[in-house]
This record gives C-alpha cells, structure tokens and sequence, in this order.
C-alpha cells in the first residue's frame, strides 16, 4: 500500500515509518500540515495517518479536503486529545479511524490492516494483469499460483506500472516514487532494478515482457 503519514513529532513519525516500510508499504512523510495537504493531492494514497493538532493546517481541515475530492483513501487520526466529542467530531469529518496517543505501534499496525480490508471492500486492494497479480493488502506478487521474492524497490515499481498501466514512467518519475525504499539509489539505478524485475518475472514462467522499454522516454506495463 501507499500511506501518507502527517505527523510534525518526528519521535512519533520515525518509528512508525520505519515499521510501515518494514512491511514493504511506500511511505510518503509530511512534518506540517501544508505538506500534508500537497502530498495529499496526488490522490495515491491507500490509507492517510494525519496528526489532529498539527501547527499549520489542522489534520480535520486535510481529511476535509480530502473528502470534499472524493478521496477514497481510508483516514486515521492521531490525538493526544481522547474525549468522546473529540473522537466523533473527527468521524463525523471524514475519518474512518481514531487513534489516542501514545499508541502501540503494533496495535497501530493492526489498525491500518483493518483499513486496508475496509478500502479493498470497495475499491479493491488486488491490482491484476494476466495472470500477475499484487495483493496490496499483503504486499504479495503473484503469477499464476507462484509467489515472487521481490525487493521492496521492485515491487514498488511493479505496483506503480499496475495501478496506472497506461502511462509511461520515467527512470526519474519511478525513482521518485521509490527513493524512500532505496535512498542511496539514483535515478540511473532503476534500469537495474527493472532487469532484475523483469528476471524474476520470466523465472516465475511468465513468457511475455511485462515492463516495456519506451525508448527515449521510460517505461510502461506491456498490453496483457
């Protein structure tokens, strides 16, 4: 999954990262409310974590925003605030989730897999072409009934080409997207992964090329 975590203590945002990207989820971190609100704009997001009491924009004016888009992306809100008005007032906005501060970050974790199989209810959380296939929900890659032994950078590119299988990612677009997972890479270095995705792929007994070279532009999921 995708997830936006809004949260200006980096205390608290640095070990929920950590955690999150431990479990191949793409994280994307905003320390302010402004930031925040850029990040949520892009509409990529699979399950938004947003402070309450942020010292710009608030958390309920981001998930407001959010809403008023349309947004799907399944919200959680972080407080250190735990009366009964606070929790509905955050419902009521938009929010599908309350978490009091200071929280288990594995009971947190539990909390954003429940999201997650709520989101999929609607907007479903497998991502399909042929027969490969990503289960967001568990980060697993599949083809036919074989799982892939992806790295964290490779299957984030694979989730990338996906979700948009029309459009065509340049080396520095899929870099952007995965620079989290792998931060001592480079633009250059996509085309390594790429190989190296496009190996595991043919191992796996998938016949076809499935990430298509675009020459002089980058890379695009191949017609099923």
């Amino acid at each position: 999954m995708r997830i936006l975590m809004v949260e200006d203590d980096q205390r608290i945002a640095e070990p929920v990262v950590a955690a999150l990207r431990s479990q191949q989820h793409i994280v994307d971190v905003a320390a302010d409310g402004r930031a925040g609100l850029e990040f949520s704009e892009m509409g990529e997001h699979d399950v938004v974590l947003l402070d309450l009491m942020l010292p710009d924009i608030s958390g309920i004016e981001i998930c407001k925003a959010l809403r008023r888009r349309g947004s799907r992306a399944m919200v959680m809100m972080m407080t250190a605030r735990d009366s009964v008005g606070d929790k509905v007032a955050a419902l009521d906005l938009g929010a599908d989730d309350y978490v009091v501060k200071p929280f288990d970050i594995a009971e947190l974790l539990a909390r954003i897999r429940a999201l997650s199989r709520r989101g999929s209810d609607s907007a479903g959380s497998v991502l399909r072409h042929g027969r490969l296939e990503i289960d967001q929900a568990s980060a697993q890659v599949r083809f036919a009934d074989r799982t892939l032994d992806l790295t964290r950078t490779e299957y984030a590119i694979l989730e990338a080409l996906l979700r948009y299988p029309t459009r065509v990612f340049s080396a520095a677009a899929l870099y952007d997207r995965v620079t989290a997972l792998d931060a001592s890479g480079s633009p250059v270095t996509i085309k390594t992964h790429v190989a190296n995705l496009r190996k595991k792929l043919q191992a796996a007994g998938c016949k076809g090329t499935v990430v298509m070279t675009v020459q002089g532009f980058g890379y695009r999921l191949a017609d099923a």
